[in-house]
């Protein structure tokens, strides 16, 4: 996600994003033996004005505790130089990578710190944190007036989608996606020039393309063993554009027989089919997400699912000509139910600020700031990523080409954008149990129908699991 993120928890990415990887119940006991220690907590209300619409008590101090990962935290402390300029303070900043495991103990005792850039590998459950209560309802941050613009609320100039995304089982925001990313199979477009390749729109002209691919001595597609889940990135929102949402909202509800449709046999079946084929890189199963990024960029492997953070993770091994471009969901073909040019995009980098902190009020006001037109510019520039306010990259001059690409591929894609809530509702189901499924499919250990017969039990073994909290999109 950027960061591992989003994605790994996407997930950022993700996501998923329990306190860590520690079981539910053990977060819920932790948490609700802390419910009686904020009575010493000082208040940070302060006097609302024009300028000041959340009523942030002016010197009161702000801790920021965020991920430093694949987007680093340059962007937060900018932010962070403005707020403390206007109210007086010096926020107290810590970058890490290890979010859960430092912050876990916190939530537990009481002393959460008020700002958090929840993402990465190690970051903690939000679904779980927003359940128990330990979340910051971010409604006043909605309903206050934007930086640039006092008549628009920070709602209004959100990209669709975003609101909905911070939302666990209700209409209550308690996380702000920061970054919108947009995912798909992402490729050398100088590379399919060179070739004359063109990016196809349906399952079979994909197994062609991949045929004319692997004569040509690479490897169509390359993943990263370590974290299956990111084939899912184009797996489960495929599954979406031939089944249509209602089929993707059914897995995410843990519907009986999500997994048992049409629409599942058909794109499982195409996975099953490149395995055969011998159509992924030799040795994939064995790599992190770097290591299949360093492949691809090498030209060892043509495609890689993969989320629009990857033009700045991968630069490092990037060539200069290297043309970055994201395609599309494939499918079927007529038969699906949403069109080709629909998109797996989804706004990542989850911040939340903690209802037990001892400054709400001035997290809330950071990302106010965040989301300021300063801010976003920032933000874009420096991370190549667009940001979750609608417009904020149009007219900057010095785009990339993976930004291009992907804003296009988001304005081509219109209403027609997925975005499956199993990596962040329910982690371990979409990051562990089925991820290890698609692994062995992915390797030709397993066919469809076992895959399938899998992810249906694992589905519903967590429907059946009291100890994990339950969403259902509204």
């Amino acid at each position: 996600m950027g960061s591992e993120i989003n994605r790994r928890d996407a997930l950022k990415r993700a996501m998923a994003i329990g306190l860590l990887a520690v079981p539910a119940t053990s977060l819920l006991s932790a948490c609700a033996s802390s419910d009686s220690g904020d009575t010493k907590k000082p208040s940070s209300q302060g006097t609302k004005s024009a300028d000041n619409p959340l009523g942030v008590n002016k010197g009161t101090p702000l801790e920021a505790f965020v991920f430093k990962g694949g987007l680093g935290d340059d962007y937060i402390k900018a932010a962070e130089t403005d707020y403390n300029s206007k109210y007086g303070t010096t926020a107290k900043h810590t970058g890490t990578q290890a979010i859960g495991p430092k912050l876990q103990p916190r939530f537990a005792g009481g002393n959460p710190p008020d700002f958090m850039d929840n993402s990465g590998a190690d970051n903690l459950d939000t679904a779980a944190l927003a359940k128990t209560g330990k979340l910051q309802d971010l409604t006043p941050l909605l309903d206050a007036p934007t930086i640039d613009d006092p008549t628009k609320k920070v709602r209004d100039v959100l990209i669709a989608g975003t609101i909905e995304q911070g939302q666990f089982g209700s209409q209550t925001m308690y996380a702000l996606n920061y970054a919108f990313t947009v995912y798909g199979s992402f490729y050398s477009n100088k590379l399919f020039k060179e070739k004359g390749w063109t990016y196809p729109q349906t399952f079979s002209d994909m197994l062609a393309l991949c045929k004319k691919i692997k004569a040509a001595g690479i490897a169509p597609f390359t993943y990263p063993g370590k974290y299956p889940y990111y084939v899912h990135f184009d797996l489960l929102h495929q599954i979406g554009k031939v089944g249509g949402k209602e089929a993707l909202n059914a897995i995410d509800n843990l519907d009986d027989g999500a997994f048992k449709t049409d629409a599942v046999k058909e794109v499982i079946t195409y996975y099953e089919e490149l395995a055969g084929q011998g159509y992924f890189l030799q040795g994939s199963e064995g790599m992190t997400h770097i290591q299949m990024q360093t492949a691809w960029t090498q030209g060892r492997a043509a495609m890689v699912a993969d989320g629009s953070w990857v033009e700045n993770e991968a630069a490092p091994t990037m060539p200069k000509d290297f043309d970055l471009a994201v395609g599309s969901l494939i499918g079927g073909g007529t038969s699906d139910k949403l069109p080709f040019g629909a998109l797996y995009a989804a706004a990542g980098e989850p911040f939340i600020v903690a209802k037990d902190g001892k400054n709400p009020t001035g997290g809330m006001e950071l990302l106010r700031i965040m989301l300021s037109k300063k801010q976003t510019t920032n933000f874009t520039n420096a991370i190549k990523s667009l940001t979750c306010v609608a417009g904020a990259a149009d007219g900057l001059s010095g785009m990339t080409p993976g930004l291009v690409s992907g804003n296009a591929a988001l304005k081509a894609a219109g209403t027609n954008v997925l975005n499956s809530r199993l990596q962040d509702w329910y982690k371990k189901l979409n990051q562990e149990t089925i991820g290890n499924a698609t692994l062995d499919l992915l390797v030709g250990k397993i066919k469809a129908p076992e895959w399938m017969d899998r992810a249906q039990k694992a589905c519903d073994d967590t429907k059946k699991d009291s100890s994990v909290p339950k969403f259902k999109h509204l």
